[in-house]
């Protein structure tokens, strides 16, 4: 097992966040490259390599072209690498550990934010990066209190507390932040309303895309545009209210670089997919493949931006696996999977318009009219009885919704099947372009990408203490 000596607090100590107090490594330039001055580190949260595989073959043959991040590949821009995604308490990891092998450099157990087995506090990254003078920020399609934005901002040992989360950010006051999540910030949370309080400390908050859009670099910023998750990119796609009212992540993302890219230190940005896993967890193929496009929609503008502008380090990958969904062989295999572009709407979203009482013919129109293809009345039965054989508490279905059923029914008419309905400890895509990126090993473990970011950006590395 990894251990680490980690570095000092900084000013961030007097906000009340605890950190380990020890010293750093003298930083050591990449020899022969150019510093990175901005990094942007993108993650499609739950991403098999299934998901990816998918969704650039979805573009190749419905739209006529590639997927931005494999046609990195294709035209050989960027840098590719194996990524291990374990946790210091399993192989298997969860999004908290994952992203806190990133954010503080060592591995922490499940369900922890930066605290480690015996209690150790690394500093997160995005507080190094604003101590030397950077602006920093996250944006996410799932609450920006979530585990995956929270493992780069702050220490706490259960990534249940999204209200308290909240309450640590304010404290931070990074520059921006924005994604889902307005229940832990506003009138609806247990602790009681903090947007009163962020825009006493300056904030400039936005709850739609309107707002988000006329925002300037005067203020931090926080974006709140959903309740929790955002919705999923293939319900939004098709609800002209949420086209008018909800960002796309590409939106966001390229927001957050506006408000950013001007600094004379530069910015580190957080971008993540993060109803990628969502998808995976629900075996929710057209919700799957549209968000993993919506997140391939980002990491293309931000090559873009990245290609023009010299000094930024593009970092993509997933932090584990999930379901492990694959387009499988049958005789028509192509026609099947070519029916994704008929979809209109999510798997959860079509089951949550069921209504048990509903005559077969009824659920085969709502079907056939929001996913494009004619179920089989022996299907209907079944997804029925299982709508009274569902485990409450299932991860992500509140609703208690039949979605492995549905899922596994819906795997007859798209060829495309399903592992499972979790995590997996498979290893990861890594792609990296610009500054830095020639120094990407062919196989790394998630931790090594903490100072890999500071190493690039010519900062003090964290010390490793290998036992």
């Amino acid at each position: 097992m990894n251990r680490r000596a980690l570095l000092k607090g900084g000013f961030f100590a007097g906000l009340g966040l605890p950190f380990v107090g020890l010293q750093d490594v003298v930083a050591r330039p990449l020899i022969g490259a150019k510093k990175a001055k901005n990094i942007i580190m993108m993650v499609s949260d739950g991403m098999s390599i299934g998901t990816l595989n998918m969704a650039d073959l979805y573009a190749t043959r419905i739209f006529g072209r590639s997927s931005k991040w494999l046609g990195l590949y294709r035209d050989n821009k960027a840098v590719r690498a194996l990524m291990d995604t374990a946790s210091a308490s399993s192989v298997v990891t969860d999004s908290a550990a994952a992203s806190s092998s990133w954010g503080g450099g060592m591995r922490v157990k499940n369900g922890s934010l930066n605290v480690g087995m015996n209690g150790e506090k690394p500093q997160p990254i995005l507080q190094k990066f604003k101590e030397k003078g950077k602006k920093v920020g996250c944006v996410t399609t799932v609450p920006i209190t979530h585990a995956t934005p929270a493992g780069f901002c702050v220490n706490i040992d259960n990534r249940g507390g999204q209200d308290i989360i909240a309450e640590m950010y304010l404290g931070l006051k990074f520059d921006v932040m924005m994604g889902g999540g307005h229940k832990y910030f506003g009138a609806k949370r247990a602790g009681g309303n903090l947007i009163p309080k962020y825009l006493t400390q300056g904030y400039k908050v936005a709850e739609n895309r309107s707002e988000m859009l006329t925002l300037d670099k005067s203020k931090p910023v926080l974006g709140l545009f959903a309740e929790d998750g955002m919705p999923y990119e293939i319900d939004r796609l098709h609800d002209q209210e949420l086209i008018k009212t909800t960002p796309t992540l590409a939106e966001m993302t390229m927001k957050a670089i506006e408000l950013m890219k001007d600094n004379k230190e530069g910015f580190a940005l957080q971008v993540e997919g993060g109803k990628v896993d969502w998808a995976a967890h629900s075996n929710d193929l057209s919700a799957l493949i549209f968000d993993q496009l919506a997140f391939d929609e980002a990491v293309g503008k931000v090559i873009e931006f990245a290609e023009k502008d010299g000094e930024t380090l593009v970092i993509i990958t997933t932090d584990h696996g999930n379901a492990n969904p694959g387009l499988f062989y049958a005789d028509e295999a192509n026609k099947k999977f070519d029916s994704l572009q008929h979809f209109k709407h999510s798997n959860t979203w079509l089951l949550a318009q069921l209504n048990q009482s509903f005559s077969e013919q009824k659920i085969i129109d709502l079907i056939k009219e929001n996913q494009g293809f004619e179920m089989k009345p022996e299907d209907v039965k079944s997804l029925l009885v299982h709508f009274k054989d569902i485990v409450p508490g299932q991860l992500y279905n509140e609703s208690n919704l039949p979605f492995y059923e549905y899922g596994k029914i819906l795997s007859k008419y798209t060829d495309v099947q399903w592992a499972g309905m979790n995590h997996t400890g498979d290893y990861v895509e890594l792609t990296m372009f610009g500054p830095g990126s020639a120094h990407l090993k062919p196989f790394v473990k998630n931790y090594d990408l903490h100072n890999f970011m500071l190493k690039a950006a010519e900062m003090p590395e964290t010390f490793l203490v290998k036992v």
